[in-house]
Parts: C-alpha cells; structure tokens; sequence
C-alpha cells in the first residue's frame, strides 16, 4: 500500500471539543431531534423539508440563508417542519471537482482536510446556536460520523454509496433520521436492502475496534430518480413509481415506513425550477390517494440565496455545485405547500 500521511493522527475528543453544544442550544437541539423522529414513526403528520443549499461552500452565506429559513420555520411550524442541508461533503462522479467544506474550508485556497473538519463542526454548531435550526448533512465517509453525531439531525446516504456495507451498517448504529437514497440506476430493491440493514442490529470493524449496533428505526427512503445508460434522467415522483415505492414498503414490513421525494437531481434532471412543479405534482398525488399520503411525507429541496448556480464562488449565497432554487422561489414555494396543506 501506499499511503502518505499528511498530518497527526486526529484526535476527535479534542476537535469534538471545540464545537461542543450546551445549555440553550442542546436543549434545543434535543427538542427538535424528538419532533423529528415523531414525524418520521407517523405520531406527527406535519410535512419534513430537508432543504437547504446543494453544498455549504461559503460559512456566511450558508448563515445568513440558516437565519431566513428559521423565520420562515415559525411561520409555517404547526404544517411543516424543516431541517437545513448542510452538506459538507460532496460525492464526485470521477473524483475531480469540489468535493465540500470538508476538502476545502476555503473553495478558493487549496485543500485542508485538518482545517476542513474544523470548520464543518463549527459551521454546525454556528447554525443551531445562531438560528436554532438543527441540520442535515450526507455521510460520504462513514468513519467521519463521529466527528458530527453530535450535531447533526438526519443523515443521507447518498445515491453512490446506498450499497456499501459500510454506509448501512455505520448508518444501523446512528440515533438519529436516515435517509437512504435509491441508486443511480433506479433500482429500489438496492435502498431498501439497504434500509433493511441499517434498520436491523449489526456486527463490523469500525475505527479499528469490533463494534455491536442495535439498528436505526428510523431509517427510511428517499426517492431522487435516476439515470440511464444513455444519460437520461428518469424520474420516480410520479403516481406509480410511489405506489411501486410502498408496494415494497409493505412487502418488507419495515419499521416506520416513509417516503422522501428529492425535487432535485435526477427528478428535475437539475433544472432546478422543475422543483416547483415536483413539489406540486407529489402534494396533488397525495390528495388523489390515501396511501400516498400515508407513506409521502417529506421533500428534500435544494435551495440557496441565489437561484442558479456558478462555477467559480463570485456571487454571495448562489451554488458552485448543482443549481439551487433562490431564496425568493424558496419563500414563495414553503408558503405554497403550506397552504396546500391546510386546504
């Protein structure tokens, strides 16, 4: 093998220590984190949003859009409950590209992985202490867990990493919601052995030690379309592909079952005004079928500042990764499906 080491070894403990929540802020977190699993067992009918930017590349930005979603969170909380993405690391179809915070603290400078988990947990830690909204963020790198647990809400296994044995094994040991989104290919079958096992107690080799989970109830699915061999998107929010989604819900007799349709990606092909009319169209199927509405209970929404996206980091709070609905869309389309709701 090799392999050259570019720092120390990590001491989590000391990092952990840095970004620690208290008082206030944990309680907060806490309370939140115990809506959140009420919605996902189906004991509170409010609607989930995880929403927020494709990729948090500029701390400031990602602050200040944090501080509009929790004004908007209590305007719309007795319908919608809301958990910002807060995405820090980012899968790269062939490896090169921006990879997230965690890479590159600074998406002009050079890479600083030292530096970048530092400021992952400390933007965390600013956007629950600052706003009192809590977070998601996607588990890239299954080992990297423990260096957030502690702060984040829900966790997403993403569409590249949905089969590894790591990813739902790690994910079998995590408190807290996990999203398992189906794989590029569109297969369900692959999410749903992979919630299967993330659900159920596990053995494995985890930072060197043999560890023992007891499984995350709270494990569930996230539909985000997919892509074939030609390129082409195919989405799976329609009618049937929701129902073919709870067949096999019901098939397998998970716990807690529920659906997320993420509006973006491979749903909307990345037009990323094609959410809109995602959001529309899933809300009017859950109208026409009582099954829909029993199971589609959440959205996962990329939105920013800007609308758009951007390759280089020039305009503040608009994307370097895929395109985001901007903030005014943004307010305008919660409000919607806030309405929607209560009619």
């Amino acid at each position: 093998m090799v392999f050259t080491a570019k720092s120390p070894k990590i001491n989590i403990e000391e990092v952990r220590a840095l970004s620690k929540l208290e008082g206030q802020a944990l309680e907060r977190k806490s309370q939140r984190d115990k809506e959140l699993e009420a919605i996902i067992r189906g004991e509170d009918q409010r609607i989930l949003l995880v929403i927020g930017p494709c990729s948090s590349d500029n701390e400031e930005a990602v602050l200040e859009y944090a501080k509009r979603l929790a004004a908007l969170q209590e305007e719309v909380a007795d319908r919608i409950f809301m958990v910002m993405r807060v995405y820090t690391a980012k899968p790269r179809t062939n490896g090169d590209g921006y990879k997230g915070l965690i890479h590159q603290p600074n998406a002009t400078e050079a890479p600083s992985l030292i530096n970048g988990i530092k400021a992952v947990r400390h933007l965390h830690y600013r956007v629950i202490t600052e706003t009192g909204m809590t977070t998601a963020d996607e588990m890239l790198y299954p080992e990297n867990l423990p260096l957030v647990d502690d702060l984040i809400s829900y966790m997403a296994v993403g569409a590249r990493s949905v089969e590894d044995q790591q990813h739902r094994f790690v994910a079998s040991g995590a408190d807290f919601a996990t999203g398992f989104k189906n794989p590029t290919s569109g297969n369900l079958n692959v999410m749903f052995n992979g919630i299967y096992a993330a659900q159920n107690k596990q053995s494995f080799l985890f930072l060197g030690k043999e560890v023992e989970t007891t499984g995350n109830p709270l494990s569930h699915a996230i539909l985000r379309g997919a892509i074939n061999e030609y390129g082409k998107n195919i989405p799976n929010y329609y009618y049937d592909n929701l129902m073919d989604t709870i067949a096999q819900y019901e098939k397998m007799g998970l716990e807690n079952p529920f659906i997320i349709v993420d509006t973006n990606h491979d749903n909307s092909g990345k037009q990323y005004m094609d959410q809109i009319r995602i959001v529309r169209q899933t809300l009017i199927n859950r109208d026409w079928n009582e099954k829909i509405k029993q199971y589609v209970r959440g959205f996962m929404i990329e939105s920013y500042l800007e609308d758009g996206r951007q390759n280089e980091p020039e305009v503040f709070g608009k994307s370097i990764t895929d395109p985001c609905l901007g903030w005014e869309n943004t307010e305008v389309l919660v409000r919607e499906i806030y309405q929607t709701l209560g009619e």
